[in-house]
């Protein structure tokens, strides 16, 4: 089954919730980057957390972006969503690997580090984008989101996310939910969602079993009746191109351009989120250099 988000509403409107799966574009992302089992689990996780956000974007052409950075050894964790939930990713140092935890998972958490922050910034079209930090809690990420919501948000939230590595290190299943209260919700409804998350276990087992988001809200959420908003289908989506690469070397400014130009010739420009590599001659580098002009 391909990778899908579905977005939900309970029946007594006191609940919204949201799910997906992603062993599809987590796989494209440890394809891309070559990331050992620890890296692809915390790309992974962070991706599906983007796809989640970003999903609930509205206006074409908005993006979110999930900064993760703890001061662990896998360094910065970055996801970027554009308003349907697609997303590209990437992570400082792939190839970290650490020791798995003394129950025999792998540890993110350690991976991830701590002594950090989770950021989100919104891009909404408008002059500055909404950003958003805080504090890491423990690095596996799920807990740091839900806390983030509660402290910068005001909204009571709980999450999980899960990525399961295969023996051959590519990913076996891969997914998430988000749950949020809405106003008005009582004690009897945090009672529920408790009851559910804790009743359905762990997001891998859930989705060893099955594949299907929906599948997955249910059995969280097996004390709710469920209205379905939203089914949409999901992907590793880069927005990079030729142009975008010009543009980026253009930005360098005349003088750092010349020196590239002189010292290296050519350039080979590869994208940090995807595996696109375009290749500029000397000849495209100074009709570049040309078209910007003489120095004010």
């Amino acid at each position: 089954m391909s990778d899908r988000l579905v977005r939900a509403i309970s029946k007594d409107g006191f609940v919204k919730a949201v799910a997906v799966t992603t062993a599809d574009l987590t796989e494209r992302a440890r394809q891309i980057h070559k990331t050992t089992p620890v890296a692809t689990a915390a790309l992974g996780r962070t991706l599906a957390a983007a796809s989640m956000l970003g999903n609930a974007l509205k206006g074409e052409g908005t993006s979110l972006t999930l900064r993760i950075n703890g001061g662990g050894p896998l360094g910065t964790v970055l996801a970027v969503s554009d308003n349907e939930g697609n997303v590209r990713g990437t992570v400082d140092n792939p190839q970290v690997d650490i020791p798995l935890r003394a129950d025999g998972k792998l540890d993110v958490g350690g991976a991830v580090g701590v002594d950090g922050t989770l950021t989100v910034i919104r891009d909404l079209n408008m002059k500055d984008p909404y950003v958003g930090s805080v504090g890491l809690l423990g690095g596996e990420i799920a807990e740091d989101l839900a806390a983030y919501f509660v402290e910068s948000e005001q909204i009571p939230s709980a999450c999980g996310l899960g990525v399961l590595v295969d023996r051959d290190q590519s990913v076996l299943v891969s997914g998430g939910y988000l749950i949020q209260l809405l106003p008005g919700a009582g004690d009897d409804i945090i009672t529920m969602v408790e009851g559910g998350i804790y009743a359905a276990g762990p997001v891998t087992e859930l989705l060893k079993e099955d594949s299907d988001p929906e599948s997955l809200l249910r059995r969280v959420m097996s004390d709710f009746e469920l209205d379905i908003l939203e089914t949409t289908p999901i992907e590793y989506r880069c927005y990079c191109s030729r142009d975008r690469m010009e543009r980026a070397l253009i930005s360098m400014g005349r003088e750092e351009l010349s020196a590239m130009i002189r010292e290296q010739g050519d350039a080979e420009l590869t994208c940090r989120f995807c595996d696109n590599v375009q290749h500029f001659s000397k000849a495209e580098l100074e009709s570049l250099l040309e078209g910007m002009g003489e120095k004010n």
